[in-house]
């Protein structure tokens, strides 16, 4: 087996190696790294920057343990009590609010703003005391 003396030290100057053999190099070019949306860099600044934290959708997400009451409550929510939410949560951040309790309908929420995330759910007639704790707002929604 033949080995080359040419060493590489990115995908892109291997893609340009293997994919623009015609592109004459002059030893004098500027080593460029792939830019764009899905490239690295923009992948890795958005994960940085906490981008990433809200899917696609912009949905808040909903934490294993939001999840388990959700499903030990038997709380389904409506396509319209998801869009609430998510409004409530945005207005949350708007006032800076980091943990919110949100109330849609007879539904209370726990929401980490920051994190996009619902932390608990609960109906509000199974919470007998009606005292929240570890919130610093609260969302009518």
């Amino acid at each position: 087996m033949l080995m080359d003396d040419r060493q590489f030290f990115s995908i892109g100057q291997v893609q340009d190696q293997y994919l623009n053999p015609n592109t004459p190099k002059t030893g004098k070019e500027k080593e460029s790294l792939p830019v764009g949306e899905n490239s690295f860099a923009s992948v890795l600044n958005k994960i940085q920057s906490g981008a990433d934290n809200i899917n696609s959708e912009g949905t808040v997400k909903f934490s294993k343990h939001a999840m388990n009451r959700l499903s030990l409550r038997n709380i389904e929510l409506t396509q319209e009590q998801m869009q609430r939410l998510n409004q409530g949560k945005i207005e949350a951040g708007e006032k800076g609010i980091k943990d919110s309790l949100i109330l849609i309908d007879q539904l209370a929420f726990i929401v980490n703003v920051p994190n996009n995330t619902v932390v608990t759910a609960m109906d509000q007639t199974e919470n007998k005391s009606n005292v929240f704790t570890n919130i610093d707002g609260a969302v009518i929604a």
